[in-house]
């Protein structure tokens, strides 16, 4: 049994995927939303979920429209 969906793993390989695009290191994004390099690393190893308000700074920090992110994660089934 999995800890997470479909769904919630794609949501962080997106989130890395824009990440790295975005020329972002692990540290940087960390700096840029104000916790720790853990939280971040937590995060995208599926460690520790992501609630909306972390959601919605991550995606401001990388540039990414969460809206789209949404959309995307939401068109695939669970």
């Amino acid at each position: 049994m999995t800890l997470y969906s479909h769904r919630y793993a794609l949501l962080r390989d997106e989130l890395i995927r824009l990440r790295t695009e975005a020329g972002l290191t692990q540290r940087m994004l960390c700096d840029k939303i104000k916790k720790s390099q853990s939280f971040v690393s937590k995060v995208e190893n599926g460690e520790r979920y992501l609630d909306i308000i972390d959601f919605i700074d991550w995606t401001k920090a990388i540039k990414a429209d969460p809206a789209v992110l949404i959309q995307r994660i939401a068109s695939v089934k669970g």
